[in-house]
């Protein structure tokens, strides 16, 4: 039995359809992604599952319950717009709301304790929230959200205002609650996140879920039909390749999605031509291109999927 289980929700705000006819279903001991573009209707969809707002149509069931004040307590919700209390004491915030959440303040202090050192923010409890950079209040929002150790875990944007230290710390505490059998949901626009963590995957576009199932499945059902390019020299060749699409372009780096009409031959040909080709690699696509041919380079602005 799934433990989230949304069946045909639509939401609109005025005129604006904000999600279309949407259905997926979710799992103990995975990690579902639900991704795409800001404006998707990502959020919207994970506010529904959480009971903040309600569809227009559909339903949404958690542990085959319809969703309601009763099944929030069963989720631990880090939304995309951080709520701490900005003249509060960390260790004093992280107290109450953890208390909110049913622990008794020995359980809450222990918890709490564990958690700050395991994110070294144990000299923090002090601290006003106010005076805690960006990164340093998203790591204490995140341990208001797991401190409580529910069942289920619903991130949104989980990763926004973190450096790449501490994403990784924040990727290992996600994994390992999965292998703890925590039921994980989470947005993101940022593809290589999917890529790197998720089992599961709702593409999201427009408000509508154009692409649902297993993350392995969907690549492997897509070919191997991507060339990873990197080399040294000019770059000119790529400007002048024919039926491909480059979807990732950086100075000694390329992306290359192979189009009808052209071969790996032709492409690695020019490469060596003009420069020194390191490696030369058929892989399948990513994310970010799966998603380009899955709803079509017209219906998306690709600077949103970086």
């Amino acid at each position: 039995m799934p433990v989230i289980d949304v069946n045909n929700v639509s939401k609109s705000f005025g005129s604006t359809h904000a999600v279309r006819n949407v259905s997926f279903q979710t799992e103990m001991g995975r990690i579902f992604g639900l991704l795409g573009p800001n404006g998707a209707g990502k959020t919207t969809m994970l506010r529904m599952i959480n009971y903040i707002i309600s569809p227009d149509q559909g339903t949404i069931r958690i542990n085959d319950t319809p969703v309601g004040s009763n099944t929030q307590r069963w989720i631990g919700y880090l939304p995309e717009e951080r709520g701490l209390y900005k003249k509060m004491k960390v260790g004093e915030q992280l107290l109450y709301l953890a208390q909110l959440k049913g622990l008794s303040e020995k359980d809450s202090r222990e918890r709490i304790r564990y958690w700050l050192d395991r994110f070294g923010a144990i000299d923090w409890v002090t601290k006003e929230v106010g005076e805690l950079s960006k990164g340093m209040s998203q790591k204490i929002q995140f341990i208001a959200t797991i401190v409580h150790d529910p069942d289920i875990y619903i991130f949104d944007e989980p990763f926004s205002g973190l450096d790449p230290i501490n994403s990784e710390l924040l990727k290992e505490v996600i994994l390992e609650l999965r292998s703890q059998g925590k039921a994980i949901l989470f947005s993101t626009h940022r593809m290589e996140q999917v890529e790197q963590m998720c089992d599961d995957i709702c593409l999201f576009n427009n408000g509508r879920a154009v692409l649902t199932g297993n993350l392995r499945e969907i690549k492997q059902s897509h070919g191997e039909n991507t060339v990873i390019l990197e080399f040294q020299g000019n770059s000119d060749f790529l400007d002048r390749l024919e039926n491909v699409r480059i979807n990732n372009r950086s100075t000694n780096f390329a992306e290359i999605r192979i189009l009808e009409g052209t071969t790996p031959r032709q492409i690695l040909q020019q490469a060596m031509d003009q420069a020194e080709v390191q490696r030369f690699q058929m892989v399948e696509p990513s994310l970010t291109e799966i998603f380009i041919t899955t709803v079509g380079e017209d219906n998306i602005n690709p600077k949103e999927l970086v």
